[in-house]
């Protein structure tokens, strides 16, 4: 493991120079990832999914045994009324899905909400996506069980559905909020990260899946800056299990669950069908375009 954090006196200011010499603040070798992974030893078990409600299962787990959690809650809407609008096959989406009635969000969100100080390491960090609807309720509820926001993210995606009296929604939100503010994990892997990520969704015809599915990409993110390999992820809200298949590629351990029992066999092929570790590389073998562009201008 490498820290290449540093103090330096501020001297001069050379444009593009600080991005020219950019590093990531901690760093493995997929050698090192891999040690880490497996040097890991916990009480309670890990890399399983657990098919029933997070609420109570949450409740069973160690204090302070969690790393990082990644939550993709449901919004409150009904996507199975607007699947012509989002142009899906229905036979294509798992059956089972359970949207939350609107009227009754606020006291779902305080439900799992008030779970995860318990279970979350000092250091921990929670991502939660949302859509705008039920934000509030969200952000309520961070509040209330003390969970400090640190960053409120844009996820902008290629389309959003046609609109006659209104903007169209073309991108959701994402909440980076951890249990210490003055002692949180975040590995700084870009120069100059900004808070709108331009993602696009995954397209995956004719393949059966959960009515919502987040891309790879933005799973890939939050775990890259939010956690170290051989951490524990936790996911209340499983759906495809793509947050357990991003773990398993980069070398971190998974605990999912998942109420819709219909989406077994989607999430096991999902896990199984990645290999440990398969989409591991160190961070400073795959800069930013600003760090590409400013060691070219350095000649670096």
């Amino acid at each position: 493991m490498k820290s290449t954090q540093s103090q330096k006196k501020p001297g001069k200011y050379i444009p593009h120079k600080a991005a020219a010499e950019f590093q990531p603040t901690m760093d493995w070798s997929k050698k090192e990832a891999e040690q880490f992974y497996h040097d890991r030893i916990f009480t309670f078990e890990v890399d399983v999914v657990y098919y029933s409600d997070c609420t109570n299962g949450m409740k069973k787990l160690p204090p302070e045994s969690i790393d990082m959690i990644v939550a993709d809650p449901p919004f409150g809407l009904n996507f199975n009324e607007m699947e012509v609008l989002y142009n899906r096959d229905s036979d294509f989406v798992a059956e089972g899905y359970t949207d939350v009635e609107i009227d009754n969000y606020a006291d779902f969100t305080e439900s799992w909400i008030k779970e995860l100080p318990r279970i979350m390491k000092e250091d921990a960090g929670v991502w939660i996506f949302s859509g705008w609807t039920n934000l509030v309720d969200i952000l309520n509820s961070l509040r209330a069980n003390k969970l400090t926001l640190i960053n409120h993210i844009i996820w902008k995606y290629q389309f959003g559905v046609f609109t006659r009296r209104k903007f169209v929604t073309s991108h959701y939100h994402l909440l980076f909020a951890v249990k210490d503010e003055k002692n949180y994990f975040f590995n700084k892997i870009e120069h100059y990260p900004l808070d709108v990520w331009e993602i696009n969704r995954d397209y995956e015809r004719g393949t059966k899946k959960n009515a919502t599915k987040l891309p790879t990409e933005v799973v890939q993110r939050c775990i890259d800056f939010g956690s170290k390999p051989g951490d524990v992820i936790l996911d209340p809200f499983l759906g495809n299990g793509t947050t357990s298949s991003v773990a398993k590629g980069n070398y971190r351990h998974f605990l999912g669950y998942e109420i819709n029992q219909e989406l077994e066999e989607i999430i096991s092929n999902n896990i199984n069908q990645t290999k440990l570790g398969q989409d591991y590389r160190p961070y400073s073998e795959k800069p930013d375009e600003i760090v590409k562009e400013a060691r070219k201008k350095f000649g670096k």
